[in-house]
């Protein structure tokens, strides 16, 4: 990340190496305030850190060009939208077909269900998390998009009771 460091800027770049370059103690204060609420103003972020409004909004725009900051979203309640019913489905591919992982979850997670795809190591391969309407949703999402794919070789669905959202902190 290359921003300018004049004294209004704050500290130095000292602290963990990241792919995307040092964090500092400033950054880490921001992206962990930003988790919390990412609607917040830049006037009431750059408040809650301790810096200027342009300090602040320099930082979360290095932060976002740096990638370090993906993106903004909305989290909207499954249930008011009619899917009340969340599942985690671990899938294993068949051996000859881990190639084709990537298309694999590209291909899940453009479904309309599909909340979350994770690529794994260890004995399976996805995690898929789905918010469907019902019970009869479900299983017509394992059938028709998982079990019956010739590169699947197993799955296994476990319902949600209650899903907790805890942002992580940064650093």
């Amino acid at each position: 990340m290359s921003v300018d460091r004049s004294p209004d800027t704050g500290s130095s770049r000292s602290g963990s190496r990241t792919a995307f370059g040092a964090l500092d103690d400033l950054d880490r204060r921001l992206l962990r305030e930003l988790e919390r609420d990412g609607r917040i103003s830049n006037k009431d972020l750059a408040a809650r850190v301790g810096v200027a409004p342009s300090t602040c909004h320099t930082r979360v725009a290095a932060l976002r060009a740096s990638g370090v900051l993906r993106g903004f979203h909305a989290v909207v309640d499954p249930e008011a939208v009619g899917r009340g019913l969340q599942a985690i489905i671990a899938v294993r591919l068949q051996a000859g077909a881990r190639r084709q992982l990537g298309a694999f979850a590209r291909a899940l997670a453009a479904r309309p269900e599909v909340r979350d795809v994770y690529l794994l190591g260890g004995s399976d391969d996805v995690l898929v998390h789905v918010a469907v309407h019902d019970s009869r949703a479900l299983r017509a999402f394992v059938v028709e998009h998982l079990s019956t794919r010739h590169e699947v070789a197993h799955t296994q669905t476990s319902l949600v009771f209650e899903h907790l959202h805890v942002p992580t902190t940064a650093g």
